[in-house]
């Protein structure tokens, strides 16, 4: 019987040799893994080939890696790795999406792949913070807030031995308070933290370990939430409300130039 191949998408022979940046990401990089029951997942951008950029045949944008087949969640020692082509990414990361802001904080042990002009992305990462990131946070911690309430309209798939063992999932609490207390300091202060301070790790290792009931972890959510809507509406945030479009985008074309040997 032949083996299920795992998953593999997009050209590893232009996103590999060419990627300027790679950092973990999840549960790792925020100092939230559990020994034996995570994953071990990586994001990281590369920059295409000229005649990808300039042609006009549309090429994939990503790289996807996984260790387990289609349709087969992940589990501990599995490896997700997601590249980014650095015009996708840094579309992404202009919107604030939580997870591809990662690569841009990682503390240097979480580096994978940085090249100098991986270096000169993440002295970027201030252009890149704005109250549209703030919003995105907020977001997607209100789905995972919804998720671990059992109220997502979508079809999302539980994690049985969580439910079975704690009667509710427990890593969508975690999940959500994370992005609460990370979407705080964005609002109050333009930076982000990884991992995550002490006390607030810890107290998101205790939700993830059962340790703590669901309606509390959701009250805490709602609040920090509220703390968060209070900082923008009193325009008391240090954020611009959109990324520096016109500092990103001159250094994307001056860094694709000196990548492909232009200058």
């Amino acid at each position: 019987m032949s083996e299920v191949p795992n998953v593999e998408y997009g050209d590893r022979g232009v996103a590999l040799p060419n990627e300027i940046l790679r950092s973990v990401v999840g549960s790792g990089v925020h100092g939230i893994a559990i020994e034996g029951t995570d994953d071990h997942d990586e994001m990281g951008v590369y920059i295409e080939p000229p005649e990808w950029v300039l042609g006009v045949e549309r090429q994939r944008e990503d790289y996807i890696w996984r260790t387990q087949p289609e349709g087969v969640r992940s589990g501990h020692g599995d490896t997700d790795l997601v590249l980014y082509s650095l015009r996708k990414y840094l579309r992404l990361a202009i919107k604030g999406n939580p997870t591809v802001m990662l690569p841009l904080f990682a503390p240097e042990d979480s580096l994978v792949v940085v090249t100098p002009l991986g270096e000169e992305l993440r002295a970027m990462r201030a252009a890149f913070m704005s109250r549209l990131a703030v919003e995105r946070f907020l977001g997607y911690m209100g789905s995972q807030h919804e998720r671990m309430l059992g109220q997502s309209k979508r079809n999302v798939p539980n994690r049985p031995e969580l439910i079975e063992k704690y009667g509710w999932d427990v890593k969508y609490g975690s999940h959500a308070l994370r992005l609460a207390y990370q979407g705080f300091e964005i609002a109050s202060t333009g930076s982000l933290s990884l991992p995550l301070p002490d006390r607030e790790r810890a107290r998101v290792l205790a939700v993830k370990r059962g340790e703590v009931g669901r309606g509390e972890v959701s009250a805490e959510i709602s609040r920090m939430e509220d703390a968060v809507r209070t900082i923008l509406d009193e325009d008391r945030s240090p954020l611009p409300h959109t990324a520096d479009l016109d500092r990103i985008s001159a250094w994307a074309i001056d860094a694709q130039r000196r990548h492909w040997g232009w200058n």
